[in-house]
């Protein structure tokens, strides 16, 4: 007979999956109506990559205020609020007329944004801790999956003639009523309170420094692929667009489906071994990318890339959140450095393509893909 503590840790899993496909649902949701907004707010190129940095910025900002609200509020309620704010701040980049609106609007939809994550990324590590097993790359498969169900029915939406500010409203709704009955299922949780409080303000300790420049390595690659993968196969492959489309597809599929299969694999060899086999992995696939001249081959790089790349992110949450008594605080330090990374890997890889080519560009990826496999011990339990 099944006990009342292991059902409501079960519970408590498909709650934290639910909250992480919601969250990942918004994001996907937001990039799909992109061009909506692009032709509402009336800007081109230079101004949208000025507006997609305050995200970013917004992200950057907040995160380090998380901590303090990680180790002050019950983990339940943190969750939920800011889960809230989270999709109801998808009503936002709807709404302005100018590139300056737009802009304050993405910082506060980014800056929400993060809170939420290191929230809902605190209570994933206290739910793989009771389990006393790897379930986190699982949590982060969902996001992928709630993110690739967002952009496929924003699509739609887009193809139906469907605004986005009744879009977005829709999605709201829906997304609001999911967080709120998943977060009856999220464990109550307070820290001890002999426990000094962190910063008000916290920058990255030291103990969580390397963990996060592991993190700093993937999410680049994450980053750089996302953004330039389907450029990298139309224009030096010379590619149809629905190919070079379906890259980026291929590569965010192979993420999801190999965070799936991820916890069983930490289980069995452990998260240093299986950070080094998914760096071996990834280093293979880049360098196909770099090397090989073939769309099919080039593609199934992208593929290999993103299975090697994608349980290292859910792996460094995780020892980030084991490495000191305020696991908000480590979490948010870790954040902070690895979307850092993501918010600076495009323009990287444009700015070194603009100097010599991306093939160039991607050879860099090479270069990080080789660091995370060497440093992959500092993931040690």
């Amino acid at each position: 007979m099944i006990s009342t503590e292991l059902l409501r840790l079960r519970r408590a899993r498909v709650a934290t999956s639910a909250i992480f496909a919601a969250h990942g649902a918004v994001t996907g949701t937001f990039a799909a109506r992109v061009p909506w907004i692009v032709d509402h707010v009336g800007v081109g190129p230079g101004g949208l990559g000025i507006a997609l940095l305050m995200p970013g910025v917004g992200a950057l900002v907040a995160m380090p205020l998380s901590g303090r609200l990680v180790h002050r509020f019950d983990l339940r309620s943190l969750v939920r609020v800011l889960m809230l704010c989270w999709v109801g701040a998808l009503l936002l980049p709807a709404l302005p007329a100018s590139l300056w609106l737009l802009c304050l609007t993405l910082i506060v939809y980014g800056a929400t944004a993060g809170l939420a994550d290191v929230a809902m990324n605190a209570h994933a590590v206290l739910v793989e801790e009771r389990y006393g097993r790897s379930v986190m790359s699982s949590f982060h498969g969902w996001w992928s999956v709630g993110g690739l169900a967002g952009s496929a029915i924003a699509a739609f939406a887009a193809r139906e003639g469907l605004g986005a500010p009744a879009h977005f409203a829709f999605t709201v709704v829906v997304l609001a009523v999911v967080v709120l009955v998943a977060s009856l299922g999220i464990v109550p949780h307070r820290p001890e309170p002999s426990l000094a409080e962190p910063p008000a303000f916290a920058l990255p300790s030291k103990a969580v420094l390397p963990i996060g420049l592991i993190g700093l390595c993937a999410v680049f690659a994450e980053g750089a692929s996302l953004d330039w993968a389907a450029v990298y196969v139309r224009d030096l492959l010379n590619s149809p667009a629905a190919t070079a489309a379906a890259t980026v597809s291929i590569f965010s599929v192979c993420m999801a489906v190999a965070r799936f299969g991820g916890d069983w694999v930490v289980r069995r060899l452990g998260p240093v071994t299986t950070v080094r086999i998914s760096g071996v992995c990834a280093t293979v696939g880049a360098l196909m990318i770099v090397l090989l001249e073939p769309v099919a081959l080039v593609i199934a790089g992208f593929g290999l890339l993103g299975v090697g790349i994608a349980v290292v992110v859910p792996l460094v949450f995780a020892a980030a959140g084991r490495s000191s008594e305020h696991p908000g605080r480590s979490i948010a330090g870790v954040a902070g450095i690895a979307y850092g990374s993501g918010l600076i890997a495009p323009g990287i890889i444009g700015g070194i393509a603009h100097l010599s080519s991306l093939t160039v560009s991607f050879g860099v990826i090479v270069g990080l893909m080789v660091i995370m496999t060497l440093g992959a011990s500092v993931l040690r339990r």
